[in-house]
């Protein structure tokens, strides 16, 4: 099985603080630190640490050799990374002492998609392979709709989310990746179970991962419900613990592993990460957790 994660790649620049800033207010940071990142990006790193064979396609501009040579030193196959000629993505992030963050992103060559350089990726994949896809990118729509027709499993990370994601053919998804206030914002619900109960009712051929922070993590689908608590951590960043958690759960259901001990697998990753530094570099090996 391959995976092929169709997503945003970033430089992330981090700003340790005292406090995220509140409107109109202006903070010093203690440090500021660099490091590759984007939800594509972390997303892939996380199924080729956790084993998986991955291949991530995305746009950088003339600036991206970084972000290409680090994603490629962590296993990840970065044939189908493209250029473009606005500057790679940028994510401003404010991390407070408690590990908690908030994220400003800019675009850049993530939002410069064409119907050329999808079709030109798509065109290597097919049935049997496993498509990713988050919404740092443009073009999301066509994407589920070109990757379904080939005959590629869909997995759809909502995020950042915004009301026309409603209006892309979201029965052709066979996994949903999200987490509470995404489940929100799609559902209209704000208690776990009645958010997968939404979904499902209207996606009934799907299944869905709700997370929830420190409160654990749900699986649904038409036969099943999971729920696992999150695993204990002393959070020092949790910029990337999402993507780990989605990376690390399926790599394990691609090994036939039960959605519960998915989860449990997922969750542990998730923990190791937001218990050091950095996004990429956070994520743990397959090793660490099972």
């Amino acid at each position: 099985m391959r995976f092929l994660v169709m997503g945003s790649l970033n430089y992330d620049d981090s700003y340790s603080v005292d406090h995220i800033a509140r409107p109109g207010e202006t903070i010093a940071s203690a440090r500021l630190e660099r490091a590759c990142g984007g939800k594509g990006f972390n997303q892939a790193v996380a199924l080729a640490k956790a084993g998986a064979q991955v291949c991530l396609a995305g746009l950088v501009g003339a600036d991206g050799d970084e972000l290409v040579r680090t994603a490629e030193s962590f296993g990840v196959n970065c044939d189908f990374v493209g250029r473009a000629e606005e500057r790679t993505g940028n994510a401003i992030i404010q991390v407070e002492e408690s590990g908690q963050n908030c994220i400003v992103l800019f675009g850049g060559a993530n939002r410069k998609w064409t119907n050329e350089y999808r079709e030109g990726v798509l065109a290597h994949f097919g049935k049997g392979d496993v498509l990713i896809l988050q919404n740092e990118v443009n073009d999301g729509a066509q994407i589920v709709r070109c990757a379904w027709e080939r005959g590629m499993e869909i997995v759809l990370n909502p995020s950042p989310f915004e009301p026309g994601i409603l209006g892309w053919e979201l029965e052709k998804v066979a996994l949903f990746l999200l987490n509470e206030v995404e489940g929100e914002q799609m559902t209209g619900q704000c208690e776990p179970e009645k958010i997968l109960d939404a979904i499902l009712e209207r996606f009934p051929s799907s299944a869905a991962v709700l997370t929830l922070g420190e409160k654990g993590a749900w699986y649904g689908d038409a036969g099943a419900r999971r729920f696992c608590p999150a695993t204990r951590a002393r959070a020092v960043d949790t910029t990337a613990a999402g993507d780990t958690f989605s990376g690390y759960f399926l790599a394990a259901k691609s090994r036939g592993t039960d959605p519960g001990r998915c989860l449990k697998a997922a969750a542990d990753a998730a923990a190791i990460a937001v218990s050091r530094k950095g996004a990429a570099a956070s994520i743990p090996t397959w090793d660490e957790i099972w």
